[in-house]
This record gives structure tokens, C-alpha cells and sequence, in this order.
């Protein structure tokens, strides 16, 4: 019988040292039934993604076959081992091992029930949470992790959703280590996805946590509009997300035509608004306006705050209840109130200033 070795690499999150298995491709040929077509749960540039079930533990996973003759060639299948064995947050995919059998390359992820969003109209504020996910991610990836990284191919069908809408990031083949000491910086062959890359990156190559920012601008649009960030089905200037929108952020009165009609009208207005702001804001073409991430998640952190425990998808939203009861979990203890209260002034005055930057475009 083939063993699997395993080796120890350490994860940032709470210092804990983590086992990143090492897997024979006759072990991940058995989990995924041979690769059969009824387990391919989703298939792009790099190659193909399999659900499997591990005999060992019975565990459910998710493999990526890489395409030998793919874009994601040898030193990107390291670059994503590497990061993801080091890098631990409950936002990015966890990596649970690997496979460098000859010619093989193959990566085990834990399995997420829903690949990305779009799959099925989601209310307002699962949406609003979505997005929070991901940038609590990307927080994590620009200031957390040292040094820095810079996940450089943000775009929605990368954000994987499990049972309860949890979001994480996944694919970090593209990934790229940020700048260091006083460098502003990296500079890198142009990669990544048309619609999300940034004007400045696209243009010249360098690349910063500020790049990242704009393609969560897209990704947040998409969950505003329920629109592809390319959509080739469309007509003219409409193909492109940005292109479409770019004189609707322009202008403030106008923001409600960025609405999902999916959505029904079935969100808070100015809640609605502040967050086309944030989107507004991530997108400016001069990358030193952009907010960092580490606001954004404050701003969404105020805006995604939904007076009931209820999410999921259109129909469920509790807007759409006729009642008038108040959050499932209220606080117990006054003084456990009191600490909120400078936390979420703190985000209503990020939330504010955004939209302020906004109106002053």
C-alpha cells in the first residue's frame, strides 16, 4: 500500500503548527472515482476541480487537477502550496495537501458546497456579507501576513461559499509577495482576469495591495448589480461592468439603476447607497484614493449588519417578514453594549466618510 507522508508547515493564525498531507495520485484517482465526469464540479484555465471522498479520514474534498498544458505551470502549483501552507485565516480555503506525482500536479482543498455567488439570487444582506468575507480575506493577506501578499486575481468565481454563506478565497497561483521595506511596489508580468485588473497594473506592471483593492470594487459591484464583470452576451459599452457603470457612480441621485432587480427593492436605501460608495471608491482610477482594505472592512462591517439572524437566499430576507421583532441575540449585559458603541461609531464614521469621498469624486 502507498502511505501518505506528511509534512509539518506553520500557519500564521494562533501559531498553530499544521500537517499539509502529501497524497499519491492513485490515492486522489481513488477519491474522485477516476476523475469521473460526475464528479467535475467546475472547470477553468488551470485545470479541472473534482469532488472527492477520502478513504482514510471520510473526508469530502475538493481536487484541482492542473492542466499540464494550462496557465498554471509549475512555479504557479508551488506558489499556491507554499501560500497556502503558510497562510491561515477562516476567509481563504484551507489547504489540506498535495500531490507532485511525475507529472502530476494536483491540490486538496476542503470541499464548499457553492462555488461562488451568482449561482442563485441571494438577498441584500447575505450579499453585503459576501463581500465583508472577502475582504476580511484580503485584509488578512495585505496586513497580516508578512510580508505582505497580494492576491493579484480577485475575481468572483475565485470566492467560495459554504452551507451558511461563509465566504473564503481560493486559487492562489497568481499570488505574489508585496513590497518590503521602503518600496511602494512590485513589479510583475501583467496576469490575472480582464474586467478585474487594475488600470495602473494593466498599464505598467507594478503592482500594489491598492490593486487588489479595485478588483474587490468589481466583485462588489457584481454583488450590487447581479452583472458579470464581462458579459460578451451583452450589447456595446454594456459587455463591461465598469465601462457601464462608470457614469452612474459619477453621480449619486443615480446609484439606485446599479440595483439587482433580483433584489426587488428589498434593501435598506441608504445602506444600499454607502455601499455602491465603497464600490465607488475601490474603483478610482488613481490607486493612492483608494481606501485600503482594512477600511473597507470596517465601512462593510457597519453597512452588512442586518437587524435579524436571518440568511440566504431572496425570500428569506427578513425584510420580507411582516414583523417587528428585534435581533435574535440581544446583549444580556450592559456593559458588553457599551463596547459596541465606540465600535460601531467608529464604523459609521468610516461608512460616512466614504460616501462623502464619493459625493466629492
Amino acid at each position: 500500500a502507498e502511505a501518505t507522508h506528511q509534512k509539518t508547515s506553520y500557519k500564521d493564525e494562533g501559531n498553530n503548527n499544521i500537517a499539509a498531507q502529501t497524497f499519491t495520485f492513485r490515492e486522489l484517482a481513488t477519491a474522485t472515482k477516476n476523475f469521473r465526469q460526475q464528479c467535475l464540479i467546475g472547470e477553468g484555465g488551470f485545470g479541472r476541480v473534482y469532488k472527492g471522498h477520502l478513504d482514510k479520514t471520510g473526508q469530502v474534498v475538493a481536487v484541482k487537477q492542473l492542466d499540464r498544458n494550462g496557465l498554471q505551470g509549475n512555479k504557479e502549483f508551488l506558489v499556491e502550496v507554499l501560500m497556502l501552507s503558510l497562510l491561515h485565516h477562516s476567509n481563504l480555503v484551507n489547504l489540506i495537501g498535495y500531490c507532485a506525482d511525475g507529472d502530476q500536479r494536483l491540490l486538496v482543498y476542503e470541499y464548499m458546497p457553492y462555488l461562488s455567488p451568482g449561482q442563485s439570487p441571494l438577498d441584500w444582506f447575505t450579499r453585503m456579507k459576501i463581500a465583508l468575507d472577502a475582504a476580511k480575506g484580503l485584509e488578512y493577506l495585505h496586513d497580516k501576513a508578512n510580508p505582505p501578499v497580494i492576491y493579484r486575481d480577485l475575481k468572483s468565481s475565485n470566492i467560495l461559499l459554504d452551507k451558511e454563506y461563509n465566504a473564503k478565497l481560493s486559487d492562489f497561483g497568481l499570488a505574489k509577495l508585496g513590497p518590503v521595506g521602503d518600496n511602494t511596489h512590485v513589479s510583475s508580468r501583467v496576469m490575472g482576469t480582464y474586467g478585474y485588473c487594475a488600470p495602473e497594473y494593466q498599464r505598467t506592471g507594478q503592482l500594489t495591495v491598492k490593486s487588489d483593492v479595485y478588483s474587490f470594487g468589481v466583485v462588489l459591484l457584481e454583488l450590487i448589480t447581479g452583472k458579470r464583470a464581462v458579459d460578451i452576451t451583452k450589447d456595446g459599452h454594456e459587455q463591461n461592468l465598469i465601462t457601464w457603470a462608470e457614469p452612474i457612480l459619477k453621480d449619486t441621485s443615480r446609484y439606485i439603476e446599479l440595483a439587482d432587480p433580483l433584489l426587488e427593492d428589498d434593501f435598506p436605501k441608504k445602506n444600499f447607497n454607502q455601499a455602491v460608495a465603497v464600490a465607488a471608491m475601490c474603483l478610482q482610477d488613481d490607486a493612492a484614493v483608494r481606501p485600503l482594505i482594512s477600511d473597507v472592512v470596517t465601512a462593510l462591517s457597519f453597512l452588512g449588519q442586518e437587524p435579524y439572524n436571518n440568511i440566504g437566499l431572496i425570500g428569506s430576507s427578513p425584510i420580507n417578514n411582516n414583523t417587528t421583532q428585534k435581533s435574535q441575540v440581544p446583549f444580556d449585559e450592559n456593559h458588553k453594549e457599551e463596547e459596541e458603541i465606540s465600535v460601531v461609531e467608529r464604523q459609521r464614521s468610516v461608512a460616512e466618510a466614504i460616501e462623502w469621498g464619493s459625493n466629492s469624486r
